[in-house]
């Protein structure tokens, strides 16, 4: 009868949960001690140069700003030098016409209206410059207090943003 309670043993409800927990006992120990072998991947040397790594690119990141932004401040520079060359060319140029007498009287004959004993000197008007008056006849007919507001209104929509006004050269 010993060998049939062995065999019924096997098979009972208590032997069943007993080597079901000592299986799963089993699989958390080993996962544990896989878990454990991943971890020590990293090593003491590995976080070491992990934190030099990361000192140095903090260490440059400020001289590279610097010298990026140095280097983009040269280039500027070089190509306002060349915009100045240019400028110096251009006046040297002017100034050896001007220093050639047919030039200069020609000039001045032109910007100043001086004519030679003898001509007759002739001024063309713009037709464009006689322009009807800008005052508004109706102006004269509303209350001064709209003829001012109206004004503000004018100034402001020629103003640019923020109330002021673009420079005109």
């Amino acid at each position: 009868m010993a060998g049939k309670k062995s065999g019924a043993d096997r098979f009972s409800t208590a032997t069943r949960l007993r080597v079901l927990g000592e299986q799963t006992a089993a699989r958390v120990y080993r996962s544990q001690n896989r878990r454990q072998a991943r971890r020590s991947r990293l090593t003491g040397r590995a976080a070491l140069l992990a934190l030099v790594l990361c000192s140095l690119i903090v260490a440059l990141a400020y001289p590279m700003r610097q010298y990026v932004s140095q280097r983009a401040e040269i280039a500027d520079l070089q190509r306002e030098r060349e915009a100045h060359r240019a400028k110096v060319e251009r006046l040297r140029d002017e100034k050896a016409r001007w220093e050639d007498d047919a030039y200069a009287e020609q000039r001045i004959r032109e910007r100043l209206h001086y004519v030679r004993p003898g001509e007759t000197g002739y001024t063309m008007i713009d037709p464009g410059a006689a322009e009807p008056s800008r005052t508004d006849r109706t102006a004269a007919t509303r209350p001064w207090y709209t003829n001012l507001l109206e004004g503000v209104d004018r100034a402001d929509q020629a103003a640019g943003p923020g109330g002021i006004r673009p420079a005109t050269e």
